[in-house]
């Protein structure tokens, strides 16, 4: 294949980029684990609830990101919502490690592929399918990229601890939510994938490529597996999301 065909191809392993985030941001006094919240409503309560501290934001044109810490069983966790899609979530998660964050574990919902993962089941992804662009900026060319040995193992201790039903496997991350046509998704079944959702491939990359631990815990929500969609409400799913970011919190510190 000539890569100069495809410029999504043409990796750079230089590791000084034109604008380093290390540049950008200075490192502050922040806890050393890390939970990426996309649950937005977990986030909102726990707020409300007087869990958390705000010690900082970041920032996109959609607006402000709070940096919360919160404090349990004596150690400090830092938490953010990491924004939607992986070029946000990989960039939020390069500003997060620029502070000084090190071990990571993100907390979300997917697509399932699987009839057989039901509503709120959890996932945890140990590989990921590349179907994006963000993680080829990070790594060379290659199908899959995999989760931290170490994160995985943590999010299985906190799940077994606590008795949750869970599956470890393949997701697949995708940049294009409304073109996943029945050939590519019979295509990614195929070859494994459990789940779809839009950020595992970059955040792996992204901790490979700055040295960093990170793991995930997903759950299963809209069921993409039968003939026809069903959104199966996977965003109501209120106890679950919290239970995860709890499952999140106790994982991270187990790094």
């Amino acid at each position: 294949m000539n890569h100069e065909k495809y410029p999504i191809l043409e990796f750079d392993p230089d590791p000084t980029a034109f604008i380093d985030p290390q540049n950008v941001l200075k490192p502050m006094d922040i806890a050393r684990r890390c939970v990426l919240c996309f649950f937005q409503d977990v986030l909102t309560q726990l707020e409300a609830d007087g869990r958390f501290q705000t010690i900082t934001h970041l920032g996109s044109e959609i607006g402000l990101a709070p940096v919360y810490e919160m404090e349990v069983e004596g150690e400090r966790v830092a938490v953010v919502h990491p924004g939607v899609g992986a070029p946000l979530a990989g960039a939020f998660l390069e500003e997060m490690i620029a502070l000084g964050c090190h071990d990571f574990i993100a907390c979300g919902g997917c697509g399932v592929l699987n009839g057989d993962i039901g509503l709120g089941h959890v996932v945890v992804p140990a590989t990921a399918v590349r179907d994006e662009g963000t993680s080829y900026h990070y790594l060379p060319p290659s199908r899959e990229v995999a989760a931290h040995p170490d994160a995985v193992l943590a999010v299985e201790q906190a799940l077994q601890k606590h008795h949750v039903p869970y599956v470890v496997g393949k997701t697949w991350t995708t940049d294009a939510i409304y073109r996943e046509t029945p050939a590519r998704i019979a295509r990614r079944r195929e070859e494994g994938c459990l789940v779809v959702e839009m950020e595992s491939a970059a955040f792996f990359a992204v901790a490979q490529f700055r040295g960093v631990r990170f793991g995930q815990l997903l759950y299963g929500g809209d069921d993409l597996a039968g003939d026809a969609w069903d959104g199966r409400n996977w965003q109501k799913e209120s106890a679950t999301r919290a239970h995860l970011f709890q499952l999140a919190v106790e994982a991270v510190l187990h790094l």
